[in-house]
């Protein structure tokens, strides 16, 4: 009911432009953290391996190597459907707007060929290039990946605090300012939130694999060493997240108060605010259900209860969002917190364990916690998009177009239709990953059971995830 509401007055093809630019976005951001961040993990592992000449690291950053590439074909598929509904489903925006921050979708673009060719020079490294060089080639891995996100983020954080221009008499932008479009008041704040998310998420789902063999029983050296390292990352930028979290809050309040307002589901501009954990607003301005903390929410936006938090009614109805896109918003930025705030605990929990006893944790609850913080992370990552993009409407560039503005002229009967083969296509696209990763654990499990032990000639670093094998050597 509330959600026919909300779209009351915008056009017939926004409810299914907006939802399937959502399932899109939700579908591919499942993606992006291994993406940003496996290549660095991997050469941490590489770089341990070929340091400590230790052939089991070596062979497990060999497989990752070839995880990262099955995980960047995929990625292909999903992020260029992404950018074809950029134009397809709101061509308004990019029409008006494009060039002024489509800067940041051809820097994206950039990167993405360049982390293609270093992916496969450092597939190819495997088998026939000198250990030292095949490690040196692989380091702008990492770099290609941040500069991907740069792009991305740099678009997106526009759209949240557009400048770098100025309108004419007919509204369009001219003028345009490139390097003031790019690092916008958000920018700094939401790509270092982001980026930290990304090796978070991403050490904590490739450690949940190796925490979930050691419940079965697997405590050998392999395991050990795929949790710790990953896991490591993970725990040691947990912290540095949370402050990256605070921090970037912090700016939507001065930055972005309505969209701060929506998330802290602030009706009436006041001091003395009080936090409210989760919760229902309704329209004529009441919550019901949550937890309210008095004084809380003044006190974390200005680190005193006299800050005087902007609500809802500061602005008209048609310049905020709805009372149930602020709920929504509320509820995703409460989870993304609460996630964030068990897994501070649980990266407590591996510090302590490591600086007192000087070993990991043995109780089977920290590895269960462990093999559940990948999942949870991902969830996290999934919140925060949600906030970003719910709490920010009914703008599509904040204060500047909104997103009925946007949206195509397409009949919305074609856009269901559209929206239907989408799924379609990525239910296929991601049951085909699910395989080719299922069949690759299999195919290696198989190798470590029935392996002997290897030639010198067979060492890690002659072999290669793919392409023909050295008769005896194991994938």
């Amino acid at each position: 009911m509330h959600t026919v509401l909300l779209l009351a007055d915008a056009p017939a093809q926004t409810l299914p432009a907006r939802s399937m630019m959502a399932f899109t976005l939700a579908s591919h951001i499942i993606l992006v953290p291994l993406g940003v961040a496996l290549p660095l993990i991997t050469l941490i592992m590489h770089g341990y391996g070929l340091r400590r000449s230790d052939p089991t690291a070596l062979l497990l950053a060999r497989r990752w190597s070839a995880v990262m590439a099955v995980q960047f074909a995929i990625g292909v598929v999903t992020g260029t459907v992404l950018s074809f509904e950029f134009g397809l489903l709101w061509p308004g925006m990019m029409g008006r707007w494009g060039d002024v921050f489509g800067i940041g979708f051809g820097v994206e673009a950039w990167a993405f060929f360049l982390e293609a060719v270093l992916i496969a020079i450092y597939l190819y490294g495997w088998r026939r290039l000198p250990s030292r060089t095949h490690f040196l080639l692989g380091l702008p891995l990492p770099f290609a990946a941040l500069l991907g996100a740069f792009g991305i983020l740099a678009a997106n954080s526009w759209m949240n605090t557009p400048r770098g221009f100025t309108l004419d008499s007919a509204g369009n932008p001219v003028d345009v300012k490139i390097w003031k479009a790019i690092f916008t008041p958000m920018f700094g704040p939401q790509y270092w939130h982001f980026v930290v998310a990304m090796f978070v998420t991403a050490g904590y789902v490739v450690a949940g694999v190796y925490a979930v063999g050691r419940l079965r029983g697997r405590r050998n050296h392999y395991h050990r060493l795929g949790f710790t390292i990953p896991f490591t990352l993970a725990a040691v930028l947990t912290p540095v997240q949370f402050v990256l979290g605070d921090s970037i809050a912090r700016q939507v309040f001065h930055k972005q108060p309505v969209k701060f307002a929506a998330m802290e589901i602030v009706w009436k501009t006041d001091t003395h605010q009080p936090e409210y954990l989760f919760g229902r607003l309704h329209p004529n301005g009441t919550i019901s259900g949550g937890i309210k903390i008095p004084q809380l929410d003044s006190i974390l936006a200005g680190f005193h209860a006299d800050t005087k938090v902007t609500g809802l009614t500061s602005v008209s109805a048609s310049d905020r969002p709805t009372a149930t896109q602020a709920t929504i918003a509320h509820w995703a930025f409460d989870i993304m917190v609460g996630i964030g705030s068990l897994l501070v605990l649980l990266a407590l929990w591996y510090a302590a364990m490591w600086l007192l006893r000087r070993r990991m944790p043995a109780s089977p609850w920290f590895f269960r916690c462990a093999a559940v913080a990948g999942v949870a992370s991902v969830v996290a990552v999934e919140c925060g998009w949600i906030t970003t993009e719910v709490g920010r409407q009914p703008w599509i560039v904040y204060q500047n177009m909104r997103v009925a503005e946007a949206v195509t002229a397409t009949r919305s009967t074609s856009l269901w239709i559209m929206f239907g083969l989408v799924v379609v296509v990525y239910v296929f696209v991601f049951g085909s990953f699910l395989a080719v990763l299922l069949k690759m654990r299999t195919r290696w499990r198989l190798a470590d059971e029935t392996g002997g032990p290897r030639t010198p000639e067979e060492t890690p670093e002659t072999d290669t995830p793919y392409g023909p094998r050295s008769a005896g050597s194991r994938p």
